[in-house]
């Protein structure tokens, strides 16, 4: 059985969890098709919006703690690769050219809490909980840590980390985790209607080329961030889509992305 599951509806690709008797934790062989799944996907010329999902009752309980507990008899190199693995697999998802929205059925926790943390939109039910829990067990948030702080500040992120706490939906959205929550009989549906909104009223490439300042500007010093801008801004300005999105608002023409 596949681990993971690809499928496509009207130019959004569809990324499915499928270890739902596991509530889908975070095993080596899962990340790994994970990895490939989004790979595959980039490549994917139908695809214009990439939702992950998943099977089951919970989105993702993080990681695999019967699979951690073998990893403490490894050595700090084979520790080291297996934790670069799923690095491997957060940059992959956080820097990915296209639009990546979290559709969240269930609990978020730990490491999976940290998927949806590299995904741009996050649309969660009401039941679903979030919350970093490695404290509680004598681990740490160490990647996650690193994309929470840059997604909602490192005060906020201080008290999701240091304290473990688990956190409902509606309270998820207002710490700026969660985009929008919406009943379970709903999900799909405003998922979808999101996804082909993008689809239809944005370009793709100023999408991707926004998605690429954010990532890029923060960190660096104020002068070299908006040099960075700056170079970007003229870059997009020769893009197809500029000229076609500029010429159609002065004609007064609809665009058809």
């Amino acid at each position: 059985m596949s681990l993971v599951e690809y499928s496509v509806k009207e130019q959004v690709g569809y990324i499915t969890l499928n270890r739902p008797d596991k509530r889908n934790a975070l095993s080596h062989e899962l990340i790994t098709e994970l990895k490939s799944a989004f790979i595959n996907a980039e490549s994917d010329i139908g695809v214009k919006v990439i939702v992950l999902k998943a099977n089951g009752e919970s989105f993702c309980a993080g990681a695999d703690l019967a699979y951690l507990q073998q990893l403490q008899k490894f050595s700090y190199d084979e520790n080291l690769a297996d934790s670069n693995h799923l690095k491997e697999l957060f940059l992959k998802i956080y820097s990915f050219k296209k639009i990546v929205i979290a559709q969240v059925q269930g609990h978020a926790l730990a490491g999976g809490c940290g998927l949806v943390n590299v995904c741009d939109f996050t649309f969660a039910v009401p039941e679903a909980k979030f919350g970093y829990t490695e404290v509680k067990i004598g681990f740490i948030p160490a990647l996650v840590a690193v994309f929470l702080v840059r997604k909602i500040g490192e005060q906020k992120a201080r008290q999701l980390l240091l304290t473990g706490e688990i956190i409902k939906a509606e309270e998820a959205l207002t710490r700026g985790i969660v985009t929008k929550v919406v009943t379970r009989g709903e999900l799909d549906t405003a998922v979808f209607d999101f996804a082909q909104n993008l689809i239809k009223y944005n370009s793709t490439q100023s999408m991707e080329l926004t998605k690429q300042l954010i990532s890029e500007a923060q960190g660096l010093p104020l002068e070299d961030a908006l040099n960075l801008a700056a170079t970007m801004n003229a870059k997009a300005r020769a893009t197809d889509d500029c000229k076609k999105g500029i010429a159609a608002f002065l004609n007064k023409q609809e665009l058809h992305w």
